[in-house]
């Protein structure tokens, strides 16, 4: 679909359902080698299909960003013919969405496009106690909208992934945060966040939903999502609206857990008061907070951080509040936000030329927005951390004589570098990232 186009208008069914108890149920209605997902303590988005699609290159052959699929949703909206009398969040007619970290992403690279956004056909969900489906189809045709979930399909058998070095080695990651913290002393930045990538592959009939249960089950309080292709959990949220309140968690500052609990005290108040990880995270707090103050009001954020435990790390975190002033969606606050100081670094224009100097690799989705959206506007995005980009376009046919070949994939982790940064530490910070994603993967 293109801008010209007329937009698609929908019918949209969403009706109650028995309550859905488990996880795995839950994931046995999503595609198993494409699934879509979002899931974090209990509640659980799952759909399949598509039942309308933004086109994600435009006229001039570039990636397009959260501005101009929030104008696409708006017109899908405004057509939609929705039926719901559940009103949850999450009811209704709802897009998933997986965006550029960089809107100069380059299209013609291979893997999947950098934008992608949809409506599923069929969404099934639970909050609370309650559950849901919500049926979409086109309004123009004769397609039976009622709401009754697709059927079950069980998991397919276990799987591990082979995993290696990506495009920036470990020696080469050093080197490029020399570089960047050459930059900082030249003045071009104050703050940089430098990626290093690992490839992989899996087998071609992986059953990609056991990599979501592995990451939902294991990090329970992180977003745990699979949007075309990009599956992970991600401890930081960029912005969820609900009913005209606006949140946000900021996180930057990081350090492995200890291996017991004097070491791991010791390793929170490490983080606690160092200096650098401390200004990163200011850095990373002014720039969410400058980005909310124009669509917001009543915006405040904690005075000091707080300390985030996960399995893994603990994390330096402040949470943002406030209230929608005027008629801004979620999308629109993403594109205010992203990318942040956070994934990116301070100025913001001069980090990117920083990263895309430094980093020998386009990272398509990774640290850009994931997340879903509703006919209210109302949404819940994460930046895409902890996370695998899968290329769903290299899976063949089942029926090809290239059936068993594997199926690529591509995982990031990053790490904020300042003034003060030492590249071993930086190095070892991203391995502690990589942990999650390659501890499922395996």
């Amino acid at each position: 679909m293109n801008d010209s186009a007329p937009a698609v208008r929908l019918r949209v069914i969403t009706r109650d359902i028995d309550p859905i108890d488990g996880v795995d149920d839950l994931l046995a209605v999503t595609d198993p080698q494409d699934p879509t997902v979002w899931s974090r303590r209990g509640d659980v988005l799952v759909a399949r299909g598509r039942a309308a699609e933004f086109g994600s290159v435009d006229e001039a052959g570039g990636a397009r960003g959260a501005r101009e699929v929030s104008a696409w949703w708006r017109d899908i909206v405004a057509a939609a013919e929705v039926d719901d009398p559940v009103e949850l969040p999450g009811t209704g007619l709802v897009a998933f969405g997986a965006l550029p970290f960089d809107v100069r992403s380059d299209v013609r690279r291979p893997g999947p496009a950098p934008t992608s956004f949809f409506v599923p056909r069929v969404i099934v969900g639970r909050r609370d106690a309650r559950s849901w489906v919500t049926t979409i189809v086109d309004a123009t045709s004769d397609a039976d909208a009622a709401a009754s979930p697709p059927e079950r399909v069980g998991f397919g058998p276990h799987w591990s992934a082979t995993v290696g070095p990506g495009a920036l080695t470990p020696d080469a990651y050093q080197r490029a945060v020399r570089a960047g913290i050459d930059a900082i002393d030249d003045g071009e930045v104050e703050k940089v966040v430098l990626a290093r990538d690992l490839a992989g592959t899996v087998p071609a009939d992986a059953d990609l939903r056991r990599l979501v249960r592995a990451l939902s089950s294991s990090y329970p309080d992180t977003w745990a999502f699979a949007v075309d292709g990009l599956i992970g959990a991600s401890p930081e949220t960029l912005v969820t609206v609900s009913h005209g309140t606006v949140t946000a968690r900021v996180l930057a500052g990081t350090i492995a857990r200890g291996a017991d609990a004097d070491a791991d005290t010791a390793a929170s108040l490490s983080l606690a008061t160092s200096a650098k990880d401390l200004d990163e995270h200011g850095y990373a707090v002014r720039s969410v907070l400058e980005a909310l103050r124009p669509s917001t009001s009543s915006l405040v954020a904690g005075e000091q951080p707080f300390m985030l435990k996960l399995p893994n790390v603990w994390h330096l975190a402040t949470d943002v509040e406030g209230e929608l002033a005027g008629d801004a969606s979620s999308l629109d606050l993403v594109a205010a936000l992203h990318p942040t100081a956070a994934v990116a670094g301070t100025p913001t224009d001069a980090a990117l030329d920083v990263i895309r100097r430094l980093e020998p690799f386009d990272r398509g989705r990774y640290a850009g927005p994931v997340g879903w959206i509703d006919a209210r506007g109302d949404g819940e995005w994460a930046i895409a951390l902890r996370c695998a980009q899968f290329h769903l376009e290299a899976r063949p046919d089942a029926a090809s004589p290239t059936a068993a070949a594997p199926i690529p994939f591509t995982a990031y982790a990053g790490a904020g570098i300042v003034a003060a940064s030492d590249p071993e530490s930086e190095m070892l910070e991203t391995r502690v990232k990589f942990r999650p994603i390659v501890d499922a993967l395996a």
